[in-house]
């Protein structure tokens, strides 16, 4: 059972040499490993268009890192960091909207040097930013005011800093502010990048459009439960995050005709694919008790019992009712043993020790996620989100 698995068994030595703590000065210079067929290949990112078939599809995430870093100092020169997780009253999307006030769950660097004052930051045209923190400390919800007429994602412009994941260990730089977000990211929300976009260019995507690759676009606001290891024993203690998903009729009409025409789908990063998978689940949950939103452990305690056309055809229906998108949140878990219903493969990056993501890659080549590791280690890949790229298909 799925539940029992042990993280213990999904973990392998990484050196901190293979972290890579900056981006390749080009976005397309990385190296792409493919596993196929249990065989491992090694290849440039540019490759991408001759490994793909032909008319297949690629669905990818559009969502845009914020920059959820504020910096507040107290009047005694004490910094108080907040870190904006997400927000405590809706969704990321909508939360980027609010003028003047928004409130959210965060967490706080120097939390014990904050005694409950109003914390004050200044922007440029005499906007102050002001930050007070409220009575919840499970979950450190702030609530932030601001006069004037920006949205909040104007004023993370002005006071945030980009939120690279902590084990890079060192501060935003200039490069950062654009090569910590994919050439296609639309709508902000994210608090850590989709990282197996960063590699795209646009010649990449024309490249793919030659070659009559369709290009799909969701959207998933990427929260930093993402990137949290795993602390219990078995994957079942393990309490999967919650993100919030939108899909356009669009996207879900796209999807139809590749399954009608028995294409291949690939999806670039492991939130396109936790969110294209999240859609059977949905679906399911729509035609059985008219719900929506999918629980971590849906593809292992529903049954399979509806065909991709209606699975799909139900979400176009749904969609419908919303102006021609969806709407839902997924906590869905893939893991060694989960049934992929629409996914053929997977572009990604190479990913920490003892997290989820780790079990995601398992579930698509099984064990032989080991041997593409130690490939990737011993052949000088560069690992983590500024890291290299690869191409699984699924075995």
């Amino acid at each position: 059972m799925v539940k029992k698995l042990r993280i213990e068994d999904f973990t392998y030595d990484l050196p901190e040499a293979k972290i890579a703590l900056h981006p390749l000065q080009e976005r397309d210079a990385s190296k792409l490993l493919e596993y196929k067929a249990e065989k491992i290949t090694d290849y440039q990112f540019t490759d991408l268009s001759k490994l793909l078939p032909e008319s297949s599809g690629l669905f990818m995430n559009n969502s845009k890192v914020i920059f959820a870093r504020l910096n507040f100092f107290k009047a005694t020169g004490a910094r108080i960091e907040i870190f904006c997780l997400e927000p405590n009253d809706t969704d990321p999307g909508s939360a980027m909207t609010y003028t003047q006030s928004s409130k959210w769950n965060c967490l706080i660097g120097n939390k014990k040097r904050w005694k409950g004052e109003t914390l004050e930051l200044k922007l440029e045209n005499e906007v102050i930013l002001s930050a007070q923190l409220l009575e919840d400390s499970e979950n450190n919800v702030v609530q932030f005011s601001w006069n004037g007429d920006l949205t909040f994602a104007e004023v993370l412009v002005k006071a945030g800093k980009v939120p690279l994941p902590p084990y890079l260990n060192r501060e935003a730089e200039a490069d950062d502010y654009d090569r910590y977000q994919t050439v296609y990211s639309k709508k902000e929300g994210s608090v850590a990048a989709p990282t197996a976009g960063l590699h795209f260019t646009e010649k990449v995507l024309a490249q793919l459009r030659d070659r009559n690759v369709s290009i799909s676009e969701f959207t998933l606001h990427v929260g930093a439960g993402t990137f949290r290891p795993v602390k219990t024993e078995t994957i079942g203690e393990h309490d999967m995050h919650r993100e919030y998903v939108e899909v356009t009729k669009e996207a879900l009409l796209q999807l139809l005709e590749l399954i009608k025409n028995n294409q291949p789908v690939f999806c670039v990063g492991t939130t396109t694919l936790r969110t294209l998978e999240s859609l059977y689940w949905a679906g399911t949950r729509l035609l059985s008790d008219q719900k929506i939103d999918v629980e971590q452990w849906d593809p292992y305690e529903q049954k399979a019992n509806f065909s991709k056309d209606e699975i799909l055809n139900i979400l176009i229906e749904k969609s419908d009712e919303t102006n021609g998108k969806l709407y839902f949140k997924t906590g869905i878990i893939i893991a060694p043993g989960y049934k992929f219903q629409f996914a053929s493969g997977l572009i990604t990056n190479f990913h920490q020790p003892n997290s989820t993501l780790l079990l995601l890659v398992s579930a698509i080549i099984g064990e032989d996620w080991k041997s593409v590791y130690n490939h990737a280690l011993e052949n000088d890949y560069r690992f983590l989100s500024y890291g290299d790229s690869s191409l699984l298909w699924l075995h």
